[in-house]
């Protein structure tokens, strides 16, 4: 049965007298967009005879609509209900409209006042409440999604960059060669990922449920590496500005063993557009936990602005996100080498169209000072400084509906005024992602 002909359940009220009767024209109109096109011919020269009539601009709405043209049938129905804020099949119709513009929760609404009516027939009431259901499902949405992906890294447990640390002992530099198994190992990995993903919409804001496994394997298993993490958001879009909440728990495991977990909130607020751009703001705070050395247990706190800009390629649209942020790292107890420390970051990230899929780019700078010495025998118990910057390169093109290629190039670099601190990892690895 057509959509906008569920109307014809209901007993339409009376024409005015210079409107003529509109019986015959019910049955013109269903099974198909080309007889709706055909009523909508008909009804269309009768429109200055029929202009008090409810039921008229109802059955034209209704015939716009099964027409596709979405606009027009929003407009009619519209003046029908003007005329007739009763007029069930008009509401029947103008209900299926808002849907179809995408105003779900307002076409949720006007049908649930429908289902309140006490003219409708059994077979109406029932038809009401599968569309009811049918649309209820689309504010609960989840998915899942797997990646997997081989490459090659040149630093896979972390090490530092030099062959030999300087040690100050009797305040004279010492220097002193790395064991072999603290250098670092390169060779072809496995990288995994299992994603599940749960939002559920409501009117006037959202809750995303994120959780996420990612393993790492390699023929060095000591450097194995597997991260549980489970994020949560609560999102309250405004007609120009929105706000978003979030905590999360992630835990590291390296190696098969626990080396930490930490605990994070935040808030961020998307301002307003200015000339196309839109400002950011963000909050956090977090805590980490380390499970082996508690002495470098602390709390991290982050706060940062940015903007996001469109960016134009030729004839393709980018986008180019800039932000800087101020960050704090205090120590949980009072033996952690270097205490507190404090730093800034910045941050840049650009994506744009490439061939067939999406080119992304992030470029990440973070400075951070220990606020007293490190260690006497490291640099003459000098306070130490981190330069750290990485470059992370993504290109994901759809090759079938739930099949997407995925490549990733990765490079850190961190320099420190103590060599122990100082290394190089570069990452590169080929994948695909399947969501189902």
């Amino acid at each position: 049965m057509s959509r906008s002909f569920l109307s014809l359940f209901f007993l339409l009220p009376l024409s005015v007298q210079a409107c003529p009767d509109l019986q015959p024209f019910y049955t013109l109109g269903q099974d198909s967009p080309a007889r709706a096109e055909q009523l909508e011919a008909s009804l269309a020269p009768m429109m200055a005879e029929c202009l008090e009539s409810s039921e008229y601009f109802a059955l034209y709405g209704a015939a716009q609509l099964d027409s596709g043209k979405l606009a027009e049938a929003l407009e009619t129905l519209e003046r029908a209900l003007l005329l007739d804020a009763n007029n069930g099949a008009a509401q029947i119709d103008y209900a299926q409209a808002l849907y179809l513009r995408g105003q779900l929760f307002s076409a949720l609404d006007l049908n649930d006042q429908l289902l309140q009516r006490q003219d409708l027939t059994p077979e109406l009431q029932s038809l009401l409440e599968d569309r009811k259901q049918s649309w209820r499902r689309q504010t609960r949405q989840h998915g899942f999604q797997a990646d997997v992906l081989t490459g090659y890294d040149n630093n896979l447990n972390g090490a530092p960059d030099p062959g030999q640390i300087t040690l100050t002992l009797s305040g004279e530099p010492v220097l002193l060669t790395l064991n072999p198994e603290y250098r670092p190992v390169s060779g072809p990995f496995i990288n995994m990922r299992m994603a599940g993903r749960y939002r559920q919409l409501a009117s006037d804001h959202q809750h995303n449920v994120l959780v996420e496994m990612r393993g790492r394997v390699s023929e060095d298993t000591d450097s194995d590496l597997l991260q549980l993490e489970s994020r949560y958001a609560f999102v309250r879009p405004d007609r120009d500005h929105t706000w978003q909440l979030n905590a999360g728990v992630s835990h590291l495991l390296f190696g098969g063993s626990p080396l930490y977990t930490a605990t994070e909130g935040s808030a961020h607020y998307i301002g307003a557009n200015v000339r196309s751009c839109q400002p950011n703001y963000a909050l956090a705070v977090q805590h980490q936990l380390y499970h082996d050395q508690s002495n470098l247990n602390s709390v991290e706190s982050k706060a940062g602005a940015g903007i996001n800009c469109p960016l134009w390629l030729g004839s393709r649209q980018g986008t180019l996100g800039v932000e800087a942020s101020l960050l704090q790292n205090h120590a949980l107890q009072n033996g952690r080498p270097g205490g507190d420390r404090g730093g800034w970051q910045l941050q840049m990230d650009w994506q744009f169209p490439l061939l067939k899929g999406l080119f992304s780019a992030q470029l990440n700078h973070t400075e951070l000072t220990d606020r007293n010495g490190y260690s006497p025998v490291l640099a003459n118990g000098a306070d130490r400084w981190l330069r750290r910057s990485y470059l992370l390169l993504q290109y994901r093109q759809p090759l079938y509906t739930d099949v997407a290629l995925l490549v990733n190039f990765y490079h850190q670099r961190q320099n420190s005024n103590i060599e122990l601190f100082e290394s190089l990892d570069t990452t590169l690895e080929v994948g695909v992602s399947v969501a189902f």
